[in-house]
């Protein structure tokens, strides 16, 4: 699958189903078209879980449970951006096309994630493992200056407002 438009990639890794040299803590360019960008500290997963539901369920009129899962997955890059990134601020970015959304998380760290195995008693590790179950596809895009951590899921087909 072809990638989404926004500043050129360097690299992709996906994951799923068939179907900049300045300070490493900062944003560097202006915001994709459509992206929010939130101040990188854990309230911002409150603020960006609330974004996300009032797209897809209150403007887009998706069930709730594609919005449930994607309110998730969204919670989880979140997290991992505010957690290992190091940045003052990250974007937040979510599309629709005909039957998928797409949901991205932009920071300016370079360092892919990675996937921990998952034990029983972990209370941490499991975004990841989350987002690979039930996303129906997952990737990390390297920008110039930093990477775009996504997920897309299938939705039912309706017209976008």
């Amino acid at each position: 699958m072809a990638s989404t438009a926004g500043p050129p990639r360097e690299a992709s890794h996906e994951h799923g189903m068939d179907g900049p040299p300045t300070a490493p803590w900062e944003l560097t360019h202006d915001a994709w078209p459509g992206e929010a960008r939130l101040p990188s500290r854990p309230e911002s997963a409150g603020v960006a879980r609330r974004l996300v539901r009032s797209m897809l369920h209150h403007r887009w009129g998706l069930p709730p449970d594609v919005t449930d899962t994607a309110v998730l997955l969204t919670s989880e890059l979140v997290g991992n951006a505010v957690q290992h990134a190091g940045a003052h601020v990250f974007g937040l970015r979510i599309r629709r096309r005909r039957d998928w959304i797409r949901c991205e998380v932009r920071d300016p760290s370079r360092a892919l994630p990675c996937r921990l195995p998952v034990r029983d008693l972990d209370v941490s590790g499991r975004g990841l493992h989350l987002v690979n179950m039930l996303a129906g596809r997952w990737g990390v895009d390297l920008l110039p200056h930093g990477k775009s951590t996504w997920f897309e899921m299938r939705v039912p087909g309706r017209t976008c407002t």
